[in-house]
């Protein structure tokens, strides 16, 4: 029988959480053990990461499991990005290993899949809880009255991408169809330097086929768990470096370029973004120049095209 999803978890010194992640599958692969792949990706971890990965590699006995340590960590998106590349199966499902997933979901995910097989991309409805307050903050990510995939997935992924960039961001709540995804990695082979490169893998799928967006919620996002999240570089710099790069990447398969163009030139509208910058500026006078020259050149197109282009290559989802 062919593999039909593989589940990755990417991972680095966080042997207890883990530990709990592998518990989770253990229990929810019950019954599907022949059509699942097992990837787990230590980043170079230093605690007893290793450990726990041979404690339950003997649980998973019916499934094809495989495991490795990177000898250098290679970064959070290259571990991910490694991830992707590694699955042999045909669809692929990269697992955060803090991210509590209801145990119902693999079934629901396999069962899916099977039934629609023009799937390309599939978005879990997910909750958003604050780890730092343990309080819900977003009781759903993604707006979506239907489990039925739609057919035109470019559209159907810009939506969402207007209205739940973060959503689109949210790696455990995406599965990809494997060969779509590695090609995309292919296309843009730097992409696992960019932080919001999992919004063009996505965007790539869903202009490939269909996409399914869960109607009811599945797992919940951890969110501010990361040490680079709140961290004033990092926001400076996917504002005006990683944002703008992804819009005029998916420009080049495929998407609208006059909505791409207006999301690339929406900072300059924002107050909020200018006080950031300008706070930044003062602090790393010369990271935000290397950032800032860039980006306005990319404005500066952007803005052009904008002017010249036709009219009636207008998205609806544009202002």
């Amino acid at each position: 029988m062919d593999i039909l999803i593989t589940i990755t978890i990417p991972t680095y010194n966080r042997a207890h959480l883990l530990d709990k992640q592998l518990a989770w599958l253990a229990k929810a692969i019950n019954g599907f053990e022949s059509e699942c792949e097992i990837i787990i990706s230590d980043n170079c971890s230093t605690d007893n990461t290793q450990e726990i990965i041979q404690k339950w590699q003997p649980v998973f006995s019916n499934t094809k499991f495989k495991a490795h340590k990177n000898s250098v960590n290679i970064g959070l998106m290259g571990n991910i990005a490694l991830c992707l590349q590694s699955a042999t199966s045909k669809y692929v499902w990269t697992v955060g290993d803090d991210d509590p997933i209801q145990e119902t979901t693999l079934a629901y995910v396999v069962t899916k899949l099977k039934e629609n097989p023009s799937i390309t991309l599939m978005f879990l409805n997910c909750l958003g809880r604050n780890k730092k307050t343990d309080k819900i903050v977003v009781n759903r990510w993604f707006n979506s009255d239907s489990d039925e995939p739609k057919p035109n997935g470019k559209d159907e992924f810009q939506r969402h991408l207007t209205e739940s960039f973060g959503g689109v961001l949210f790696m455990t709540a995406t599965i990809y169809k494997t060969e779509l995804v590695q090609c995309a990695l292919k296309k843009w082979p730097t992409s696992y330097t960019n932080f919001v490169a999992q919004a063009y893998w996505a965007g790539f799928c869903a202009a490939h086929g269909s996409i399914l967006v869960t109607r009811d919620t599945y797992l919940e996002c951890t969110m501010y768990a990361s040490s680079w999240e709140g961290d004033p570089k990092i926001t400076v710099m996917m504002q005006y470096i990683y944002i703008p790069e992804l819009y005029d990447k998916l420009i080049e398969i495929g998407y609208p370029q006059r909505f791409c163009r207006q999301m690339i030139v929406q900072n300059l509208r924002r107050k909020s973004h200018w006080k950031i910058l300008l706070g930044a500026l003062i602090k790393w006078p010369v990271l935000v120049i290397n950032i800032i020259i860039p980006y306005l050149t990319l404005v500066s197109i952007s803005i052009w095209k904008l002017i010249f282009l036709p009219k009636q290559s207008k998205s609806k989802f544009e202002n």
